[in-house]
C-alpha cells in the first residue's frame, strides 16, 4: 500500500466515514442542490417571545470568533484557547467542547441575540454528504445537516446538530442523478420518521425539495405542522411545536466531499471529535457533531430502524382535560424543575423541602376526624369538610356516577361546536373557520361556555338536592335528583351567566385579577343556595356572597382542593396510559374525559358540605361551635 493510500484510509477511519461513493465531487454538489430542503420555520413575531429564533447557521461563524471558547475536557474552566478555528479542531480533540457565551441552564435571551449577531453575512447553510455502507450495495444516502446555535427544549444545551436524508436505489451521485430518491427520514431526538417519496405526508416544493418543519426550541424535524408528543428517547419524551404561522429558509447548501481527504481539507471542523457546546451533567452537554453519530458512520443501516410516523396531539379533548395536554405541561414543568435541580441542587432542594414542611404544617392545623357524612347540616372544619365528601362520594359511587354523567353528553356538544367553528368550513352556508367568520366563533365559544357552566350548575344543584334526601333516609337516584333541581334550572342559568361574565371582564385585566379572583370564591355557593332556599338568580348571588363573608379562604381554597382532585385525577390515568402503553391518543383521552365527567360530582359533593357549613354558621350565629362533632351513633355498654 502507498503511503497515500494509507494515509487516506487512516483519515477515513479518523472522521468515521463509512463507504466513499465513487463519485465526481460534482455529482455530489449537483445532487445535493436538486434536493436541497426548504426549513419551514416557527416565526417569531417578537425578540425572545414565542416562537423559532435560530437560523440553520454556517458554522463558519463560529471559527475566529473571540465569543467562542475552546475548552478541555476535565472541568468547565479548561480554557484551551479564545476564538478558536476550523484547524484547530482538525486535530480531532476528543470530548472538547465548544463554549458559547451565556450559561446552558439560564439562557434568557443571550444566545438569541448572540446568534444574531454572529450570522451577520453569513447565509443560513445546510451541509451536504453522499454516503454508501460496503455491506449495503446499490444503496446511497444523501444527508443535509443543520447546526442550530442553541436547544430550547426540555433538554437545554449550546448547540444542536439536526439532519434528513434521503435514500437512492443507486451506487454512486450520477446514478442517483439519474433516478429520483426511494424514501426520506427526519431526524427527531434519538429516532427519525421515514416518508416514501411521494408519500401524502411528503410535501415538495419545485418538485424535488422537501419541505422539513423544525419543531419550535428542539428543531427535531417533521413532515407537518402539528403539535406532536413522544413517550420515549426515540421520539422524544415531551411534545414537539411546528404549527405555525411560518416561514420559509432555503439554505445555501455547502456539500462535505465523501473522500475523507478531501473533506478534511475543505472542512477542516468535520474531524473534530469534541462537543458542539459547553460542557454540562447528562442531556445538558453539548452534542457531538455528525462524524461522531451513526447516521454518518453507518447511513444505510440507520435508515432500517426509521419510524413510520410520528403522533400528534389531538386538537382538543371531547372533555374535560385533555391527557395529551396535561402530559405536555406536565413534562414542560417537570423538565424546568429539573433544570433548577440539577443547576442550583442545594437551593431547590431546600425550597422544594420547605414547601413539603409548609403543606405538613397547614394539613396539621386542621381536624379530620370524626369524618361524619350523615347529618350534612352541621358546621365542619377544613379536613373533616374534604374527608366527608371523599367518603360520601366513594359510599354512593353509583349515584354520584349517575349524575356525572350528564357532563358526558354536554362536553360532547360544546366540543363539536367549538370543532365546528374552529376548524370547518361551512354549516348551513356559513363560513364557520375563525379567520374566516370570528363572530360565529365567538358565538360557539359563548354558547359552550353557558353549557358549561349549566351542566356544572345543574351537576352541583342535583348533588345538593341528594345529599339531603340521603340525609333523610329516602330513596333517590339520578333521575330523581335531576328532577329535584329542574325548578333551579332558569334562575341558576342566570346567576352563573351573571356570574362568569363580571369575573371574566375583570379578569381580563391583569390589575383587575385579584378582584376576579375574590369574587369567584364569593359566588362559589351560588348553586345550593338556590336549589335549596329557592332564590332567584340574584337572590342567589347575594345569598353565597353573604354565606362566604368572612370565610373566604376556607370556602375557596377547599372548591380549588375539590375542582383539583377532580381535573387531575383522568389527565394523570391518561399520562400514565401514554407512558406505558400503545393506546392512541384519542382513546387515551376519552378515557381521562369520562373519567373527568364521573368525578365532576366530587366538587359538588364539596361545595354542598361546604354550603351547610356555612349556612349553619349563618343561621346559628353566636352559637358556639361544638370542637368535636357528635357521634353519628350511640354506642352502649
Amino acid at each position: 500500500m502507498t503511503r497515500l493510500g494509507l494515509s487516506a484510509l487512516l483519515a477515513a477511519a479518523a472522521l468515521g466515514f463509512s463507504g466513499v461513493a465513487s463519485a465526481s465531487l460534482s455529482d455530489q454538489r449537483t445532487l445535493a442542490e436538486r434536493y436541497a430542503p426548504v426549513v419551514r420555520l416557527v416565526e417569531q413575531k417578537h425578540e425572545c417571545g414565542p416562537g423559532e429564533p435560530y437560523r440553520p447557521m454556517d458554522v463558519n461563524a463560529l471559527f475566529g470568533q473571540p465569543s467562542v471558547a475552546l475548552r478541555g475536557p476535565w472541568n468547565p474552566d479548561d480554557l484551551v484557547k479564545i476564538a478558536p478555528t476550523a484547524k484547530d479542531l482538525s486535530r480531532g480533540l476528543y470530548d472538547y467542547h465548544l463554549d458559547f457565551p451565556g450559561n446552558a441552564l439560564e439562557p434568557g435571551c443571550d444566545y438569541e441575540r448572540w446568534a444574531r449577531r454572529i450570522t451577520e453575512g453569513h447565509e443560513p447553510t445546510v451541509y451536504a454528504h453522499v454516503a454508501s455502507e460496503h455491506d449495503r450495495p446499490g444503496r446511497l444516502a444523501l444527508q443535509y445537516w443543520l447546526f442550530y446555535a442553541y436547544n430550547d427544549w426540555n433538554n437545554l444545551h449550546e448547540g444542536d446538530w439536526e439532519m434528513i436524508q434521503l435514500l437512492f436505489d443507486a451506487d454512486n451521485a450520477r446514478e442517483a442523478l439519474a433516478g429520483r430518491p426511494t424514501a426520506v427520514g427526519y431526524s427527531q431526538h434519538e429516532g427519525a420518521e421515514r416518508a416514501s417519496w411521494g408519500a401524502d405526508k411528503l410535501e415538495l416544493v419545485g418538485g424535488t425539495h422537501p419541505v422539513v418543519y423544525p419543531a419550535a426550541g428542539s428543531h427535531a424535524n417533521f413532515f407537518g405542522d402539528e403539535l406532536f408528543l413522544g413517550s420515549s428517547a426515540d421520539q422524544g419524551v415531551g411534545c414537539d411545536n411546528t404549527t405555525g404561522p411560518h416561514f420559509d429558509v432555503r439554505p445555501a447548501v455547502a456539500t462535505i466531499p465523501s473522500d475523507p481527504v478531501q473533506a478534511r481539507v475543505e472542512f477542516p471542523w468535520i474531524a473534530f471529535q469534541g462537543r458542539w457546546g459547553e460542557l454540562r451533567p447528562a442531556f445538558y452537554n453539548g452534542p457531538t457533531g455528525p462524524n461522531l453519530k451513526t447516521q454518518w458512520t453507518e447511513p444505510i443501516r440507520w435508515s432500517e430502524d426509521w419510524r413510520e410516523r410520528s403522533y400528534s396531539v389531538p386538537a382538543g379533548s371531547a372533555f374535560g382535560t385533555a391527557s395529551t395536554d396535561f402530559f405536555c405541561h406536565a413534562i414542560g414543568n417537570g423538565s424546568r424543575a429539573l433544570v433548577q435541580f440539577v443547576h442550583r441542587p442545594l437551593q431547590f432542594t431546600l425550597g422544594l423541602a420547605a414547601l413539603a414542611l409548609l403543606l405538613i404544617y397547614l394539613l396539621s392545623r386542621t381536624t379530620w376526624r370524626p369524618v361524619a357524612t350523615l347529618r350534612v347540616a352541621r358546621r365542619r372544619s377544613w379536613g373533616q369538610t374534604l374527608a366527608a365528601a371523599v367518603r360520601m362520594y366513594a359510599t354512593n359511587l353509583r349515584l354520584v356516577v349517575g349524575i356525572g354523567i350528564l357532563f358526558i353528553p354536554i362536553s360532547l356538544l360544546v366540543s363539536l361546536l367549538q370543532t365546528l367553528a374552529l376548524h370547518g368550513t361551512s354549516v348551513l352556508g356559513v363560513e364557520t373557520g375563525a379567520e374566516a367568520n370570528g363572530l360565529v366563533a365567538f358565538a360557539v365559544l359563548a354558547v359552550g361556555t353557558a353549557l358549561t357552566l349549566l351542566g356544572l350548575g345543574l351537576v352541583q344543584a342535583a348533588t345538593a338536592g341528594a345529599l339531603v334526601e340521603i340525609d333523610q333516609s329516602r330513596p333517590i337516584g339520578p333521575l330523581r335528583a335531576y328532577r329535584l333541581a329542574g325548578d333551579s334550572l332558569w334562575p341558576l342559568l342566570g346567576a352563573l351567566l351573571i356570574a362568569s361574565t363580571a369575573v371574566s371582564l375583570l379578569a381580563s385585566s391583569i390589575y383587575l385579577i385579584p378582584i376576579a379572583v375574590w369574587l369567584a370564591g364569593r359566588w362559589a355557593l351560588i348553586a345550593p343556595s338556590i336549589e335549596l332556599e329557592g332564590l332567584s338568580a340574584v337572590g342567589g348571588l347575594r345569598r353565597s356572597g353573604r354565606l362566604v363573608q368572612g370565610k373566604w379562604l376556607k370556602v375557596a381554597s377547599l372548591i380549588v382542593i375539590g375542582v383539583a382532585l377532580a381535573v387531575v385525577i383522568g389527565p394523570i390515568l391518561g399520562a400514565l396510559l401514554i407512558l406505558a402503553t400503545d393506546a392512541p391518543f384519542w382513546l387515551v383521552n376519552v378515557v381521562a374525559g369520562v373519567v373527568y365527567s364521573l368525578t365532576m360530582p366530587l366538587v359538588a359533593i364539596t361545595t354542598a358540605y361546604v354550603y351547610f357549613d356555612r349556612r349553619v354558621a349563618d343561621e346559628l350565629a353566636g352559637d358556639r361551635e361544638p370542637a368535636v362533632l357528635p357521634a353519628e351513633i350511640e354506642l352502649s355498654g
